[in-house]
């Protein structure tokens, strides 16, 4: 997809720090990091959001969860991290393309969402 910011970074026309890169997923460092260490972890086949995956995309969102560990320990968070996925609007999804963010570092990240 042309227009997507995500999709440009794949295709090397928008600079990214790259952590990681295979066949079917890209993982760079947030550009606006909320933790010490933010990775969003991307399929470089455009799926707009995990509503719109299907059954063929197991094996991506699969890989996607499975790098994410390793990823997270590699970056200075081998405690533990958080994964989040936004999605749509009420999931306050900002990028239209499906991203995995991985937060943490060295503290606990916090709670998980605010009580109501």
């Amino acid at each position: 997809m042309s227009g997507c910011i995500f999709c440009r970074i794949v295709a090397g026309e928008i600079p990214s720090k790259k952590v990681y890169e295979d066949e079917d997923i890209f993982a760079f460092n947030d550009i606006s990091p909320a933790r010490p260490v933010h990775i969003l972890v991307i399929p470089k086949k455009h799926i707009e959001s995990l509503a719109h995956v299907t059954e063929a995309d197991t094996p991506v969102l699969g890989k996607m969860l499975a790098v994410a560990n390793r990823l997270a320990t590699e970056q200075g968070s081998p405690d533990g991290f958080r994964i989040i996925i936004n999605t749509g609007r009420i999931g306050h999804q900002e990028v239209p393309h499906l991203h995995i963010h991985i937060v943490g570092g060295p503290e606990p990240v916090g709670p998980m969402l605010k009580k109501v």
